[in-house]
């Protein structure tokens, strides 16, 4: 087994079982398997070393939690290398969808074989502090490459740099998906210029999803309850509803299990979902958040 980066926190392994009850078909449209290293190598330019978290660990929180499926995002760790992921996929027995790491030199031959396990989109990471920078021109072709085959582009970023990035990501001729609404600085207002510049790209680029996902990432305050209530990560709240409110036919929810490159804590998956109706308050929009946002983006064929 490779030895984990020094500090690594693993994943809680007894999560509490959710207070709140996803709707019947619920997604959880963002999580990842590691490894098991020993039957998946991680890549040897990756930028940290977690532990293991396998398909069957993945499933069995789903079942846990409420959920009925995934959507299963290629790891930083394991580059652009696949495997595990498309192993995870195919093991659910159509119960996981998955969203890759390419590169542009990818053959249509290999993006059909992708296909058929279950990817439905590429994810393009901006965070350097993860990867090593793509140049733009190769994002741009591997996004042409994948848009006949119906898939679309996931971004990850931070806040700051949207501004920079903005001109670029108007060019993907794909649906986008951004990863945990562009990273907000929670310590700003909700109504502050930076979230406005975010909520304004969403506005102005109808093809733009968003993650409401990732609290314990995003949170200043952190995961204690509060007088024994399980509402945690509460400053993270009105930016999340703030997204479901505005664009409620344009967002996604996700664990991120097994939580990669957590400093200070590891969440209680449970708590996270019971984070849910504190963003979408009401049954519409948590029906539309869980179930019918990523069924139309991931399996639209089985919508009637």
């Amino acid at each position: 087994m490779d030895k984990k980066t020094p500090g690594w926190l693993d994943w809680y392994s007894a999560p509490s079982k959710p207070q709140f009850t996803v709707p019947a078909g619920s997604v959880d449209a963002h999580c990842h398997v590691f490894g098991p290293s020993a039957e998946f190598s991680f890549s040897p330019q990756r930028k940290y070393t977690p532990c293991d978290a396998s398909k069957a660990q993945l499933f069995e929180l789903r079942d846990h939690l409420g959920f009925e499926r995934n959507v299963i995002v290629q790891a930083t760790c394991h580059g652009s290398d696949n495997s595990a992921m498309v192993d995870a996929c195919k093991a659910s027995n159509g119960k996981a969808r998955g969203v890759a790491t390419v590169k542009a030199d990818i053959s249509q031959s290999e993006l059909q074989a992708l296909n058929v396990a279950g990817v439905r989109g590429v994810r393009f990471n901006f965070v350097k502090r993860l990867v090593d920078v793509t140049p733009e021109d190769e994002l741009l072709a591997i996004a042409e490459k994948i848009a006949p085959l119906g898939w679309h582009v996931v971004i990850y970023f931070e806040a700051p740099d949207l501004p920079e990035l903005w001109d670029f990501f108007t060019r993907i001729p794909t649906a986008i998906v951004v990863d945990h609404m562009g990273r907000p600085d929670v310590s700003q207002p909700a109504d502050g210029p930076e979230f406005n510049r975010f909520v304004r790209f969403m506005a102005e680029n109808e093809n733009v999803w968003s993650k409401v996902s990732c609290p314990e990432r995003l949170s200043l305050q952190g995961p204690p309850a509060l007088n024994g209530e399980k509402r945690a990560y509460r400053d993270v709240v009105p930016f999340a509803k703030r997204i479901v409110e505005t664009f409620p036919n344009r967002v996604l929810w996700g664990t991120d299990w097994p939580h990669p490159n957590l400093k200070n804590h590891m969440p209680d998956d449970g708590l996270l979902v019971d984070y849910i109706p504190q963003i979408a308050v009401t049954s519409e929009l948590q029906h539309k958040l869980l179930v019918a946002n990523p069924m139309r983006l991931y399996w639209p064929e089985e919508i009637i």
